[in-house]
């Protein structure tokens, strides 16, 4: 590969690096071209978009991103999924992907500076998508107003309860 192509792709992929949310390295060793294109498809229906790279060039792109913390697992081959929306979403698919096929090995990520273990993207898989997390809040916060409205018109009708029982008394006596 030329130098000028070289330089191209670190620039692009340091760039990705450092506006993607959460950074995934998996170790692709063993799986066939259709098993890794079936893992590409479903990626990219969730918006995640998975690089195979040399080394050399991840550990170049790498410097001054957070992916740069885990520089040292760029060994081997590497394949490297970038999300820049949804965190969830790639950690979901991949360890989906690597319970059907047992060769795909997720090895480590990144999220907003702070390393990802296997077992932390694990849980972080086992997560509700933002788009159910954010239908959870709205769920919470539009209760609150409605629990207060039923709360503020049980009053009234409690005091017309009261008048219509004493009228109802007064009217039998």
């Amino acid at each position: 590969m030329r130098l000028d192509k070289k330089k191209s792709i670190v620039e692009e992929l340091h760039e990705k690096f450092s506006r993607s949310k959460v950074v995934i390295i998996t170790d692709y060793k063993g799986l066939d071209v259709a098993a890794v294109n079936s893992l590409r498809r479903k990626l990219r229906d969730v918006d995640v978009e998975y690089k195979v790279v040399k080394n050399t060039l991840l550990v170049r792109a790498s410097e001054d991103t957070d992916a740069a913390l885990i520089k040292e697992s760029f060994k081997g081959p590497s394949a490297v999924a970038l999300s820049y929306d949804d965190p969830v979403a790639p950690a979901k698919v991949l360890s989906d992907f690597a319970k059907e096929n047992e060769k795909l090995e997720i090895k480590i990520g990144v999220m907003e500076g702070k390393i990802l273990d296997i077992s932390a993207i694990k849980a972080l898989s086992s997560l509700p998508s933002r788009e159910v997390l954010l239908a959870q809040v709205l769920s919470a916060m539009n209760g609150v107003p409605t629990a207060l409205v039923g709360v503020l018109s049980a009053l009234p009708r409690q005091l017309l309860n009261v008048l219509q029982a004493i009228k109802d008394q007064k009217e039998a006596a």
